[in-house]
């Protein structure tokens, strides 16, 4: 902890090396693009994040992990090596692995399935050159969600680049990343190979992507794009191990029991292929008037052997998304105006069979799961003398599943949840140029995903409902001359029904609603630009803090004979601090120094067990080389530079007390990135 406050105090004291304006863009005119809708950022009423590419060079190649959490109020989770978890606000509450609760768009795309479950680790990260996250119910544009929603976006320049890597537990990553216009079109073509025998037993991670997308601007009203991405995905799971288990061997598998075999002896694993494809189309009908329709569709084949079952899941996503578009400006008042539709299908084969040692045995159950969803939405946005911004939408959510149980015995049902009203409205005004303060209200609703209504347990679980909440928030967003801007967010969220996770004695999970949650916090950042020393020693410094101080509590909430009403929520810090320094010396070795404070955190419901605080340190060196046309980036990472013996991700509620997923101590990884 001292070592991050006097880092912390190095940030601030930096600021009195120079304060000259020079020709860098200032942080509030940067442009979020919000799914089409584009605004500046100290204009926007959205409680909104950028990940810049230059955050994205934080990341070793195979994770967006030390990216995502430099951004207050975001939290991504690693519960080993290829699996990860997305927080934001707290929204894990209900994920075990994956990403769900969480709406994720991929350029035009949808990531995201009908039900919300999302294979946020099939994606690349060197694929990715912005990331624009979105805290909190976002109804009126994204649908229904209760946690957050993030855009993911390729490049949009040309560039030609070759990397490769290599570090700690035989890591080894190579990709090509090829974009160019030509004529009217232009194309991306992206390819990786990643793998590493990684830090714990049974947790070697392999992962193939071929990326293509074209961009075709075949007139001046009219684009037409289409995309692919094709990914193979395999990784082991080592599982999550117990306290003592932990201080005796952090690198070990989850062992057997007199009961149980271990992850090692029945070579637990997900393997995940998938392929997405779709393609949109947006002209301009008339000076004011344009229209937008995307539709997609997608295969993923995944494979599970568990410590209990040997699980195959067989999906067919469709989905589509449109819209019109109406813009009016006048003297003083600029109007736009949003209608259109998102909705899509999922139709799941489920396969479940006895696990002998990393074969499928005996049958248990076959199941087949079909989800729909889909919701119609209408927004208005105002702009008054570029002084006062409001943005004002509503969506109609509907959701429903038919199961089947084909094998041992048939079981048919159906559930139509009940149709949400979800209205969003936010309010900035700007008082000055770079100053704004804003306002914002905004109800959410998340249903259960397939893996939530039929779990681990093999149970359709038909009592399940969905959560929902309002979300209330105030912000203010500052810019100080043309080198520092401070943000500071509180909101209020209240939710009902929440989705919790449970375990039974098999290890099996199931989900229940329970009761209801308070959730108040305050998020800060402050930024600086890079600031130009005029020395050629130490030539440039700039500087980025963060931090989220939450107060979670669970309301009305009782599990059998137990009142947990007051408790800390589940698996949320109370405090999270970030901190990052850029030095740039001689004018060509960057250095990023990087901190990641986290608070102990309640590992059960009844918070009878915490986990440690952690403070984690990563630091980079790249360095650029330039030869003819050719530009050579070398970098050398070193993560988790004081050796911390830490989790990045929890298994919580676990039973058996197996909470812990013990991340790497320190660690390299060596790069070479060429771009023509």
């Amino acid at each position: 902890m001292i070592r991050f406050y006097c880092a912390t105090f190095i940030c601030l004291a930096s600021l009195a090396f120079s304060q000259k304006k020079d020709s860098v863009v200032s942080i509030p005119e940067v442009q979020i693009d919000a799914y089409q809708k584009p605004a500046a950022f100290i204009s926007s009423t959205k409680s909104a994040a950028v990940v810049s590419e230059s955050l994205l060079h934080q990341n070793t190649p195979e994770r967006m992990l030390e990216s995502m959490n430099q951004i207050a109020g975001v939290r991504m989770e690693e519960r080993s090596p290829g699996s990860y978890r997305i927080s934001v606000r707290g929204s894990t509450l209900r994920s075990p692995f994956g990403v769900r609760n969480i709406k994720v768009y991929l350029d035009d795309f949808i990531v995201s399935d009908a039900s919300g479950n999302t294979y946020f680790n099939v994606i690349s990260p060197e694929l990715i050159d912005r990331i624009e996250i979105f805290k909190g119910p976002e109804s009126g544009d994204f649908g229904a969600v209760t946690g957050g929603t993030v855009l993911l976006q390729t490049a949009n320049s040309e560039k030609l680049s070759a990397n490769l890597s290599t570090g700690s537990y035989g890591m080894f990553n190579e990709s090509i990343n090829f974009s160019k216009q030509l004529g009217k079109h232009f194309f991306q073509i992206f390819q990786n190979y990643y793998r590493t025998d990684s830090y714990r037993e049974q947790s070697a991670v392999e992962r193939k992507q071929i990326f293509i997308k074209d961009h075709f601007h075949y007139s001046k009203k009219t684009d037409l794009k289409a995309m692919v991405v094709v990914s193979d995905l395999d990784y082991e799971t080592p599982g999550g191990l117990t306290l003592a288990q932990m201080q005796s061997n952090r690198k070990q598998a989850r062992p057997s029991t007199t009961a149980v075999p271990g992850a090692i002896e029945q070579d637990a694993g997900i393997r995940n292929k998938m392929i997405l494809a779709g393609i949109s189309h947006h002209i301009d009908l008339t000076p004011g008037l344009s229209h937008f329709i995307m539709i997609q569709g997608s295969y993923v084949d995944f494979e599970n052997p568990f410590i209990t079952n040997f699980e195959n899941r067989f999906e067919r996503n469709f989905a589509v998304r449109t819209h019109f578009n109406y813009k009016k400006d006048w003297q003083n008042l600029m109007a736009e105006w949003r209608f259109g539709f998102e909705g899509g299908t999922q139709s799941v084969f489920i396969k479940n069979f006895d696990n002998n040692k990393g074969t499928e045995g005996k049958p248990q159950n076959f199941d087949r799961l079909k989800y729909t969803s889909g919701f119609y939405f209408l927004s208005q946005r105002l702009n008054f003398n570029e002084k006062l911004f409001t943005d004002i939408s509503v969506s109609l959510n509907a959701a429903s599943y038919q199961f089947e149980r084909v094998f041992p015995n048939s079981q048919y049902g159906n559930k139509t949840f009940k149709n949400q009203w979800l209205p969003n409205v936010g309010i900035t005004y700007l008082f000055a140029k770079g100053f704004s303060l804003r306002g914002k209200i905004g109800k959410g609703n998340s249903a259960p995903t397939n893996e939530e209504i039929r779990s681990s347990s093999q149970e359709f679980n038909i009592n399940l409902d969905p959560e929902s909440g309002w979300n209330k928030e105030i912000g203010i967003r500052k810019q100080f001359g043309n080198f520092i801007f401070t943000e500071a967010n509180y909101f209020d969220f209240r939710m009902k029904d929440a989705i919790v996770r449970r375990q039974n004695e098999a290890g099996q999970e199931y989900f229940v609603n329970s009761g209801e949650t308070v959730q108040k916090g305050v998020e800060v950042l402050l930024e600086s630009k890079n600031f130009n020393l005029k020395n050629d020693f130490l030539s440039f410094f700039k500087f980025r803090f963060s931090g989220s101080f939450y107060h979670f509590k669970f309301n009305n909430y009782r599990q059998n004979a137990d009142d947990f009403s007051g408790n800390d929520i589940t698996g949320v810090p109370r405090t999270t601090i970030n901190s990052l320094l850029n030095f740039t010396f001689f004018k060509k070795l960057s250095v990023e120094y990087s901190h990641f404070y986290t608070s102990k955190l309640p590992l059960n419901d009844a918070n009878s067990v915490w986990s440690e605080s952690s403070i984690v340190g990563n630091i980079q060196f790249r360095v650029s080389v330039d030869f003819e046309k050719s530009r050579f980036y070398l970098s050398l990472q070193i993560q988790n530079v004081y050796n911390t013996e830490y989790v990045s991700g929890f298994d919580i509620n676990a039973f058996g007390n197996r909470y812990y997923n013990p991340a790497a101590k320190r660690n390299f990884v060596f790069g070479v990135k060429t771009e023509f």
